[in-house]
């Protein structure tokens, strides 16, 4: 189980103020898992998911459970939080990265790392792995912090990327306007 205590009740507004300083006002919705991220995964626990949409042509969707935590495995950001960012409401994404985040109590993800998604890729989808990709630097509470994105990446992209060349599967992703944006059904960007 992870650790908290009474005054991580103050933690989600700091996070989240942190969150708008660097995308802008959320939404007015917040995606509040059904069992709370403190009860644990084995319990059905989730992070809980703000939506910011004044940044980008889209939504930016970002857990805000984890920055500050002490049981989290800090990256070259401190402790981060994830995102996905989708052009048009998807559920898959944010079902996603409310689970991911129990992965960084464990495991440190940092920016360039890929992660093979296996069957939790949607059905259909020509997007299999993600590619970890800094979104912002922030700080929370004193502390640095920053928001990790969680950008999908087809195959051949990841084949790529393990080959050492994330950074040109970035700059290809850019040049072609699928960054920072999930495109499940979208075709490689690599020629």
């Amino acid at each position: 189980m992870a650790e908290f205590s009474s005054d991580d009740i103050d933690w989600f507004g700091e996070r989240l103020a942190a969150m708008e300083k660097a995308f802008g006002s959320s939404a007015d919705v917040v995606l509040h898992a059904i069992v709370p991220f403190d009860f644990g995964f084995d319990a059905g626990g989730r992070a809980d998911v703000v939506q910011f949409k004044d940044r980008i042509d889209g939504t930016i969707y970002a857990t805000c459970d984890l920055m500050g935590r002490r049981d989290q495995i800090a990256n070259a950001l401190g402790t981060y939080e994830l995102a996905i960012c989708h052009r048009s409401h998807e559920d898959w994404g944010v079902a996603v990265i409310s689970a991911l985040a129990y992965y960084t109590l464990d495991a440190r993800v940092d920016p360039g790392q890929t992660m093979d998604l296996g069957p939790s890729a949607p059905k259909g989808s020509r997007i299999t792995a993600f590619l970890f990709d800094p979104l912002a630097s922030i700080e929370v509470m004193g502390q640095r912090a920053g928001v990790l994105l969680c950008i999908g990446i087809t195959s051949d992209e990841l084949a790529a990327c393990r080959r050492g060349m994330h950074e040109r599967v970035l700059a290809a992703l850019k040049a072609e306007g699928a960054y920072p944006f999930t495109d499940l059904d979208r075709h490689s960007v690599l020629r």
